[in-house]
């Protein structure tokens, strides 16, 4: 077991609270602990991936952004669920909607998320693994979308391991009633059944693969704060 601070985290005990809010972007952490924190305190900046701790509502929680893909979100959400006694870890980024009825602005509760990544090759299983959310933080968060009055779609999603891709196959996800494409819920949701832990990923859709719709990197990194109000309320 490595000791702390890890190689990518150079936070001492006890300076990560039990609950984070990441992000891929850190720059989206940053807003995030400067619009939602109180007295938010930096805890991380090894190769930028900014992190912060401070207090929401009273309850002290920290954002750290976790960079793009499977293997990066794997290795900081590892290094947070087993050498820093993280318990729930809330994903909030964006994704790519490959459903009609989710437009660009929407939530997208990942309930489970299918994958084309080899990621679960590591646990030797004898099948394949499904990747899924933790029941209550799904349920209190479709509640407090309801509550806010967002529109937001549960289900699953696509964690893919291309961005480019030769040909994503999205008809044959489309068939299988797969609402969106993302990069990083598969991984996020294998480390945390694997530590026990909790999980969940938040998204607002970005773009729609379908219908040739897209956001800004600037309204990405900004606005997209319906995904946070409903994940500093699971807090």
């Amino acid at each position: 077991m490595a000791k702390i601070p890890t190689p990518h985290i150079g936070a001492q005990q006890g300076e990560i609270a039990e609950t984070v809010i990441m992000a891929g972007d850190p720059l989206r952490a940053k807003f995030m602990a400067e619009n939602f924190l109180d007295s938010p305190v930096q805890f991380n900046n090894i190769r930028g991936m900014l992190g912060f701790t401070g207090y929401h509502d009273g309850k002290r929680v920290s954002v750290m952004g976790h960079g793009m893909g499977m293997a990066s979100i794997g290795i900081y959400s590892y290094e947070l669920f087993n050498f820093y006694d993280v318990k729930t870890i809330i994903r909030v980024g964006s994704a790519g909607s490959i459903n009609m009825d989710l437009n660009v602005g929407d939530l997208c509760i990942a309930m489970g998320a299918c994958t084309n990544s080899n990621y679960a090759m590591q646990y030797e299983l004898a099948g394949t693994f499904a990747p899924i959310a933790d029941f209550e933080l799904l349920r209190a968060a479709a509640n407090a979308a309801d509550k806010l009055g967002y529109h937001y779609k549960v289900g699953n999603v696509m964690s893919s391991d291309t961005f480019y891709t030769e040909n994503a196959h999205n008809d044959k996800w489309i068939n299988m009633g797969v609402l969106a494409v993302e990069m990083e819920a598969a991984a996020l949701y294998m480390n945390a059944a694997r530590a026990g832990k909790r999980a969940l990923t938040i998204l607002t859709i970005s773009d729609h693969i379908l219908k040739g719709e897209a956001t800004t990197a600037e309204e990405r990194q900004t606005t997209f704060t319906h995904m946070m109000d409903v994940a500093f309320s699971l807090v």
